[in-house]
This record gives C-alpha cells, structure tokens and sequence, in this order.
C-alpha cells in the first residue's frame, strides 16, 4: 500500500461549467457570462479555439483552421458586429476554384471548376466548363437526366445515390465526390441530401430533373450564399471573444481534460480522498465536473449548468459515463481524421494565381496525396498585403473512411510531400529553397453532422438532454459544419440554460 498522499483536489463552484474552448464552447459561455452567471470554460488543450485557430509562420499570423464563413442566416455577422468587427470584414477573390484529376498517360491533369451547380452537381450537363472535367460521354449520360422523367416516389436520402442515378458516375466521381471530401470530409454516398443541399429534393420535384432543380437553386441562393472572412484572419473572432470573456468576468481554463461528469445525485461516488468540501454559501449544484490537469492539482466543479461543446468523441464518451440512459456506442459513424498543412513560400511564379484561389483533388490524382489546396493569399487581399510577395497555402489532407496519409510522418518529411503536392496542384514547379516556413495542424474527431442517420441520432439525444435539466449539448457534431451552423445552435444552446438559470433583476 503506497504512503504517497493523493493529490488535493480544487474544488470551486459556477453557475455553468461549459466543456470545450471551441467557438461554440466561447459563443455559448459568453451568451451566459453577460446576463452575470459566473461561468468557466475548460480547454483540453492548451489554447482556445478549435477548429478556428491561428499558426504564426515568418512573422505572419494565420488561421491554421477556418478562414471564412458563410452568411447564411446571419448569425455569424451578428456576432462580429456585437463584437466591433464588422469594419473588418472582406470579401475574397471572386476567381474560382480549380479541379486536379488524373489526365491522360498517367499524369495530372487541370480545369476551372464549373461555376453553376451546387456540390458539384451542374445545372447544365453539357456546358464547355462541364465537358472539359467528364468528357462528351459523361456529359450526354448526365444530360440524360433532363430527359428520363423522375419516377421516384418519395424523397432521395443520399446524395451519392441521387447523382449517379440521375447524371452517372463520372459527374459523381469528378464532381461531387472532390466537393464533398473537401467540404464535408464524407463521401458523397452517406451524406444526407436533405442536409447538405436543402430543397433540392423538393426543387428537382417540381422541374422535373436534377439539373433543373439545381438550376432553381442557384438562382434562388444568389443572395445568400456569399462567402467572407476578416481582416487579419478568422483567428481575430477568438481573440474577441476571450476578451469579451474576461470583462464579464468568465474564467478560461486551459490544459484542463474533463474526466467526468455526474448529477449532483451521484457526487458521492465520485469523491477523491482529498478533496476540498464545498463552500457553505455555494449554490446546490445540479452537476460534478472533474477535470484533470497536467502538474496542477485536478479540479472539481460544482455546476448548476453544464454545456458539452467539446468534439464528438469526448462529448460522448462524457454523456455515456454520466448514465442519463442513452448509448452513443454502437451506432454513431467514425470521425475523420483531417490534417491541414500551411506554406509560406517564395515564388513569385505564383503572383499570377494560376490556379484561382484554390484547388479541388478527384481521388486516384497520380502524384498527388492532399485533398484540396488554398492558395490563401491569392484568395484574401489583406493575406497578399500582409505577405508582401510572398505566397501562402494550405493543403488539406485526410479522408472518411481512411487512414490519415500524414499519420506517423515526420514534420520535414511532411512539408516536403506538401510541397510537392503543391507543385502538382498549382502547375508550378516548386523546391525547397523557396519554402520559408511551415505548419500543421490536426484534428482527429471530425464528425460530419451530414451524414444520414445523424440528424436521427442528433434528435436522440436532444430528447434524452430535454429531460435531464441544466445540460445542453452543442459543437459541429450537433449543429452542422461551419460557423453559420455552429454559431445560432451555441447560442441557442445557451439561451435555454439562460431561461431557466437567470435571476429576478439580472440583465445584460
């Protein structure tokens, strides 16, 4: 039996405990703080952030995560403009993107990706753009669709399905499965239709194609489909936030992995010898949330409020041990492994942006292992001016379903096959003397709320959390990819807890 005394435990209380540093852990904590809970934030790793974070390469500071956001709904303007940002806001490039695929005798081939579709799908089969990326052949077998009348009863839940029933695999393989691999880290055959392309089953119905239902939507998403990102980088909204944190008095706790979580019910089987008792004024908590700490002793809050903001894996396996009588082990999809490597270069070459702002990969591209590139500062005007001739881009690597191809590679060896991948996606040749710095950033639990059956799991879990009070979940896994879905669901998220958690007199 060991002398050696357990580490003390610190105990201290909060009105809500939110479980991931994440936007949508920031978004949600700060939605509480400013109505005067006393809130805590606790970060597994080491900064805030997540999936919008920042890398700083040759004196310059990048986003090493999201670089922009869609405008959809609103919400992430409304946010930036809460936070003084709005001034900052920009418009990228309006070049498009470009499509690498295997050419002919075994080497790549290149052409501008087609600017009227929606995920790839184009709403005329048979224009020059088309053509150029699936040839005649694909082009009159996706012009098929136009004339074989749609029979189907009932909706389409897959978009792969749906595309190559309608247009043939040579749109789905060229087209959409690049898309779908950069967008949604998925394969188009499992993601949701109804997600991922709202009202195309719908729009399809009533034009009596796929095409014609793509072409409705285009011309009905014009205005609201835009694209943005900030001056100085998306990183800044972070900064924004903590701020806006700290003046309400929030606290961040950073290095802290949360180990468990229990209903105040069950605390007693969850004391560590050692611990600290609770204050006598403290309020009676609804939930005990330990987390551990690397060097510092661990800690124990009592919370009356808990939001889970953490990323999949985490996030369940906390709800699963918490017992409120729901399992996330058997039937939720494995997370992608997704790895985004940054260059800054020297290559004046590149000034021209040969390849728009940005690069799609058709899988099985010879010579080429990343999925996507952005030639960042080709996309962003205050990226080329901050740059001052130099070149940055970001290759993205890692697919569902597959190993990540960076996994166990050294840091050289891996800034070396970016490089090369780089070569190849923007017809440029490039070496190492022109590499002036480089940088990688992981995230091993992408889950894509798009894919068919999470919405259904998604509402599962919402019904068992409705029943348990004072613990709401949210993040990318819950909410759907990007901002403009993560940032309302947060907000939401917190609203609830705010209904029931504010006192008489409180006010923001």
């Amino acid at each position: 039996m060991s002398d050696v005394a357990p580490a003390p435990v610190e105990h201290r209380v909060a009105d809500v405990v939110v479980i991931g540093g994440g936007v949508a852990g920031l978004v949600a904590a700060l939605e509480c703080a400013k109505v005067g809970l006393q809130v805590a934030v606790l970060e597994r790793r080491d900064g805030i952030g997540g999936c919008v974070g920042r890398i700083e390469l040759d004196g310059l500071s990048l986003d090493s995560g999201a670089e922009s956001f869609a405008t959809r709904g609103g919400a992430v303007a409304e946010l930036l403009e809460s936070l003084g940002l709005t001034d900052d806001i920009e418009k990228p490039d309006p070049a498009g993107a470009w499509l690498v695929m295997p050419g002919p005798n075994g080497t790549a081939d290149a052409a501008p990706m087609p600017r009227t579709g929606i995920l790839g799908i184009p709403a005329n089969p048979l224009g020059g753009d088309v053509r150029r990326i699936i040839g005649w052949r694909g082009a009159i077998r996706a012009y098929a669709d136009r004339l074989t009348p749609i029979l189907r009863i009932g909706r389409y839940r897959s978009l792969g399905h749906l595309v190559r029933s309608r247009m043939g695999a040579a749109v789905l393989d060229r087209l959409v499965t690049p898309i779908s691999a950069g967008v949604y880290s998925s394969d188009p055959n499992v993601l949701d239709l109804d997600v991922v392309a709202q009202g195309l089953n719908e729009a399809m119905t009533r034009a009596g194609s796929l095409s014609g239902g793509v072409d409705q939507l285009v011309e009905s998403r014009k205005a609201g489909s835009a694209v943005l990102g900030l001056r100085g980088g998306m990183h800044r909204l972070i900064d924004a936030l903590a701020a806006e944190l700290d003046r309400f008095g929030a606290e961040v706790v950073t290095g802290a992995e949360v180990t468990a979580i229990a209903r105040q019910s069950a605390a007693a089987s969850m004391v560590e010898e050692g611990a600290a008792p609770r204050p006598a004024d403290a309020p009676v908590p609804g939930w005990i949330v330990d987390a551990a700490r690397d060097g510092d002793p661990p800690i124990r809050f009592d919370a009356t409020h808990v939001v889970l903001a953490a990323p999949s894996d985490a996030s369940r396996r906390l709800l699963d041990e918490a017992s409120l009588g729901w399992s996330t082990a058997a039937d939720w999809p494995h997370a992608a492994s997704v790895e985004l490597v940054t260059l800054v270069l020297d290559a004046p070459a590149l000034d021209a942006a040969p390849r728009g702002t940005g690069v799609l990969v058709v899988q099985g591209t010879p010579g080429v292992t990343a999925k996507a590139l952005t030639h960042s500062s080709a996309k962003w005007q205050w990226l080329a001016d901050a740059a001052g001739g130099r070149h940055v881009v970001r290759l993205s690597y890692g697919r569902a379903g597959e190993p990540n191809p960076l996994d166990g590679r050294a840091d050289d060896e891996v800034t070396a096959l970016a490089l090369a991948d780089a070569s190849v996606l923007l017809g440029t040749p490039l070496d190492a003397s022109m590499v002036r710095a480089s940088g990688r950033t992981a995230w091993r639990d992408a889950l894509s709320h798009a894919t068919i059956g999470q919405r259904d799991r998604v509402r599962a879990l919402e019904d068992v959390l409705a029943a348990e009070p004072g613990i709401e979940a949210t993040g990318s896994w819950v909410a759907g990819t990007g901002l403009a879905s993560v940032v309302p669901h947060a907000l939401e998220a917190a609203r609830r807890i705010r209904r029931v958690a504010v006192r008489p007199g409180d006010s923001e």
